[in-house]
């Protein structure tokens, strides 16, 4: 008796542990928008891959305010899906931008290698960045139900005030050169955080080269989440 009850237990306890190797995998599996469904309210993602690993210091609520949190349900697929399909215009349009879905969100990193960059101590938008901004811009305004978030970064070589200076105005000149194509400044928020987040190491030439970026997140507005809820009401 003992042994039959033993040998039920483990059939009971390997079965459940099927089903949870099973869905684990399904999550590891879906796309953006299935995640969004999934994974629900998590959130912490976007923020991280804007400013690095340094999300929990207690100086980032502003951004996280403007960032919001994870949709998740049937709005939260109907959201992914929108995103999902506005990252593949970038990508097909942009070529060499890194481009990222996280959350319900949409990151892109522009670092010296790819898009948009700036010439030594400089921030004016130079020619090639400019190509990549128009056509940046001419997706942004096929999707009006997202708001835009612009964050400049440096290495840490130079004093912290000047990086700081630097990683601003590089910031703002991509924000004024977008706005400058008709898109409605109320859509663009921009931070700056000079040498205080990087991503990669300071000490290495190419770390110093990937952490003097600009990261470009694209969120949903209030009327992409409001006209989500409206559809997965009808859909339920």
């Amino acid at each position: 008796m003992k042994l039959l009850y033993y040998k039920t237990n483990l059939v009971i306890t390997l079965s459940l542990l099927l089903v949870l190797m099973t869905s684990c995998k399904a999550v590891d599996n879906a796309n953006n928008k299935q995640k969004g469904g999934v994974i629900g309210t998590a959130g912490g993602a976007l923020l991280g891959a804007i400013i690095g690993n340094n999300v929990g210091d207690g100086n980032n609520s502003e951004l996280g305010a403007v960032i919001g949190g994870v949709v998740g349900g049937t709005t939260g697929v109907l959201i992914g899906k929108k995103m999902d399909k506005q990252a593949q215009e970038i990508e097909q349009e942009i070529p060499g931008a890194s481009v990222e879905r996280v959350d319900n969100g949409i990151v892109l990193t522009f670092d010296e290698q790819s898009g948009v960059y700036f010439d030594t101590e400089k921030y004016n938008i130079n020619a090639k960045s400019q190509e990549t901004l128009n056509k940046l811009a001419g997706v942004f305004s096929e999707y009006p139900e997202t708001n835009i978030l612009v964050v400049g970064h440096t290495d840490s070589s130079g004093n912290d005030a000047y990086n700081m200076t630097l990683s601003k105005n590089r910031a703002q000149a991509v924000t004024n050169y977008l706005t400058g194509k008709g898109l409605n400044s109320s859509r663009f928020t921009t931070k700056w955080f000079g040498e205080e987040k990087p991503m990669y190491d300071n000490s290495t030439a190419e770390g110093r080269s990937k952490n003097r970026r600009v990261n470009i997140a694209i969120v949903p507005n209030e009327t992409m989440v409001e006209n989500a809820e409206k559809e997965a009401e009808t859909t339920e």
